[in-house]
């Protein structure tokens, strides 16, 4: 009896033990709890309650601030049977019809959408959650990071969506994208952060993209990416898809870029960037060997702007720049992302390392299109607003002087074209032209197709 009774209290405090210890790493509720490993230190299990994320909020505020886009326009189509025999010319005007998703940011009737979802566009139409549908007129667009504000005039306020610090979005945070995919109306997806300031163009364009695995599919483009508090961290602006269709990637136009893009058009009546007056590359493993320096990560310099603020505050060839204010700068689209945010004459201090030395520089940013960027002699510039008006032209860079001996004989045959590639890359700016001619050597033959001033497309190679 007394052996039965030592076996059954040294069951019940096995049992107790046991309870205790499951209380002690796994609450009953599922949530966090701290455990001590055999070496004394302590970790946190990760809570996988179905019960720990809550996206029904986030969605319910989100669906009613997000429209969806119509975009009418005409296109002319030919038709060469009707051409080779009978002589038409001209072709047929169809009417052409696309659409897209938008996002309220003001009670007033303020929307921000994708250029591309409104480009061409001789009418446009937006249509609420509740069904209420408004004609719609453009106020402005940036092409170049596929951003465009509209406004209606509605017969109530409406529910807008705020925005959120992009700056402060985390790698794995839940997020849900909010649009109009095929026509369907109020579609929310979720999925997480799968990488920020993601470069989507070899060429280092100042695209910085919000990279997430919520499905978006054609119809998105416009709408809303938001957090789990439904505030705006970007705009859904493409996919990466062999099939036309999501497979797993979306990109978004993070909120600081947007909300900076649309201040300015509200109040310039076009986007203000200012430059920091620096070219160069970001570092990796074998950028690091080739340029003989320890260092793996961050943006190397290898040219100063002539007159920029990166010249007059001392930067120079060689420099890496690691930080701008307390923003990590560890790509070429983390720079251009964070300089997107800012306008010309604000002061950003750089930080970077020197000859093993750790440095910082407060550098006030200048307007981008005051600098002329050489290359064989030519000197080039951005074109301007009448420039692309008389060419009918949205991109290019003008020819603005010839130091070229060997072209001196065309001189006037050459000053003032406009570039539109070069060996077949777009001139789409000076910024981008000048990231492309970084690559070449000066002696390498480069082929150059132009629009004169009589607005014809000549071919040189020089």
């Amino acid at each position: 009896m007394r052996r039965i009774s030592s076996l059954f209290l040294v069951s019940l405090l096995s049992g107790a033990t046991t309870l205790g210890a499951y209380k002690l790493l796994f609450d009953h509720n599922g949530k966090e709890g701290i455990v001590t490993t055999a070496s004394g230190s302590y970790g946190r299990n990760v809570g996988l309650s179905g019960e720990a994320v809550d996206f029904t909020e986030a969605a319910e505020a989100a669906v009613h601030t997000v429209v969806h886009v119509k975009n009418v326009s005409i296109r002319t189509v030919s038709n060469p049977i009707m051409e080779l025999f009978y002589g038409q010319r001209g072709g047929q005007q169809q009417e052409q019809i696309g659409t897209g998703s938008g996002v309220i940011i003001s009670e007033d009737g303020y929307i921000v959408t994708n250029n591309h979802v409104i480009k061409d566009a001789t009418e446009l139409e937006v249509t609420l959650n509740n069904n209420k549908s408004y004609k719609a007129k453009l106020i402005g667009t940036d092409s170049k990071m596929d951003i465009a504000l509209l406004k209606i005039n509605a017969d109530e306020k409406l529910p807008y969506s705020t925005f959120a610090d992009s700056d402060q979005v985390k790698v794995g945070e839940w997020v849900l994208a909010v649009g109009n995919p095929y026509n369907l109306n109020s579609t929310v997806t979720a999925g997480i952060v799968s990488a920020k300031a993601r470069n989507l163009d070899n060429r280092n364009s100042i695209q910085s993209f919000i990279q997430t695995d919520a499905a978006v599919n054609p119809g998105n483009s416009g709408g809303a990416l938001v957090n789990t508090r439904g505030e705006l961290i970007g705009i859904n602006t493409m996919i990466s898809s062999p099939t036309g269709s999501y497979t797993g990637y979306s990109f978004a136009v993070p909120s600081n870029i947007t909300r900076k893009i649309i201040e300015d058009i509200m109040e310039f009546g076009g986007v203000q960037r200012g430059i920091l007056g620096v070219e160069g590359n970001e570092l990796n493993s074998k950028a690091s060997n080739e340029l003989g320096i320890k260092d793996t990560e961050g943006f190397y310099i290898n040219n100063i702007t002539k007159n920029s603020g990166a010249e007059k505050a001392g930067l120079r060839k060689g420099d890496i720049i690691k930080k701008l204010d307390n923003q990590k700068i560890s790509s070429f689209a983390e720079l251009t992302g964070y300089i997107n945010t800012k306008r010309p004459n604000d002061r950003v201090q750089v930080t970077f390392v020197r000859d093993d030395e750790t440095k910082t520089a407060w550098v006030t940013l200048l307007k981008n299109d005051i600098f002329i960027r050489e290359f064989k002699g030519l000197e080039l510039e951005d074109i301007d607003n009448a420039d692309k008006k008389k060419f009918r032209i949205d991109y290019g860079v003008r020819i603005k002087e010839i130091n070229n001996d060997n072209l001196k004989p065309y001189y006037d045959q050459l000053k003032g074209n406009i570039i539109l590639s070069v060996d077949n890359v777009k001139a789409t700016d000076l910024e981008t032209i000048s990231k492309f001619l970084n690559r070449k050597d000066e002696n390498q033959s480069v082929s150059i197709q132009m629009i004169n001033r009589l607005g014809q497309v000549i071919q040189i190679i020089i």
